[in-house]
């Protein structure tokens, strides 16, 4: 028990000594601080605190000379690209999926076979608060696609929320064959006013939800859905969504520079964010762009283009 206690609070390569089942090679990043906005609390949110990395890398040892050759080893740099890549790619609440994901990310390296990961909050109490995993490879997978699908984002003006033949707009996307997201902007009645600038955006954000949830009571065909992963999954499935934004918008490292009381403009950041196929606009002016094909129609027009 005494040993299991020091392996827990010593650094994760006396873990990886004590536990390992053969020869293996190590790496280690040591006391690696970097100061990013996470954490699931609201005191968290719109500040940034040092979170410190300790990651051992075990490795399979070369059975040929090296040749001092850089590009045979499992470089330094591959650990700690993955730990800025995962921080750049959406903003997080837990280390417990920071460590998830970089510990992913190291085990796609051909010669890493097991990570052990200590991610800890230096600036949130008295002392250093934190997790730690260990994942080993697993055995070979068939290779997923990368690509994800191609959606067409169609951006519904309140009129055409309430357009009697909305549901024959449904008919003519849902017979494309491809996946669609649906999005609205607030609804015509005013959100509440506040002076604070983050509370604020929260409210506008709300309010196009609230929205959402309007135009699915509309039709069993509108999902509600606020998480990439279920965005992914719908449009894997060929399923229609309604885009909920405030997860999305508030966990993005480089989020939209519109106001979402702007909500075509941040619809527009959303299509981009989505690799969307196209935009489609009903009942308002598309806006200017030239990154995807754009079109309008109003809101009485029956036939969608």
């Amino acid at each position: 028990m005494s040993n299991e206690i020091t392996w827990a609070f010593a650094h994760p390569i006396q873990r990886s000594e004590a536990t390992a089942e053969g020869p293996l090679d190590r790496i280690s990043l040591r006391d690696h601080i970097v100061e990013v906005e996470i954490g699931a609390f609201q005191q968290e949110r719109g500040l940034t605190q040092r979170i410190c990395f300790n990651v051992v890398v075990e490795v399979r040892p070369h059975d040929n000379d090296l040749g001092d050759d850089v590009d045979r080893i499992l470089s330094y740099d591959k650990v700690t690209e993955a730990i800025a890549a995962e921080l750049a790619a959406e903003r997080l609440n837990l280390l417990e999926t920071l460590a998830e994901r970089v510990a992913e990310r190291v085990l796609l390296e051909p010669l890493a076979m097991r990570v052990f990961i200590r991610i800890e909050k230096l600036d949130r109490g008295p002392g250093a608060l934190g997790v730690e995993i260990v994942r080993a490879r697993k055995p070979a997978a068939p290779p997923i696609p990368e690509d994800r699908p191609h959606p067409r984002v169609v951006f519904l003006s309140n009129a055409a929320v309430a357009a009697p033949h909305l549901p024959e707009w449904l008919d003519q996307l849902e017979a494309e064959g491809r996946p669609i997201i649906l999005c609205v902007g607030a609804s015509d009645t005013p959100a509440p006013q506040v002076p604070h600038k983050m509370a604020q955006r929260r409210i506008d954000l709300l309010a196009i939800e609230q929205n959402a949830w309007v135009l699915a009571a509309r039709d069993k065909r509108c999902v509600v859905v606020s998480t990439r992963t279920e965005l992914d999954w719908a449009m894997r499935h060929d399923r229609m969504s309604v885009w909920a934004p405030s997860k999305i918008v508030l966990d993005a490292v480089d989020g939209p520079s519109a106001s979402p009381r702007d909500a075509l403009a941040l619809v527009h950041w959303f299509a981009r964010a989505m690799k969307a196929q196209s935009m489609l606009v009903i009942g308002a002016e598309a806006p200017v762009a030239e990154d995807m094909p754009l079109s309008a129609i109003a809101a009485d027009v029956h036939l969608l283009p």
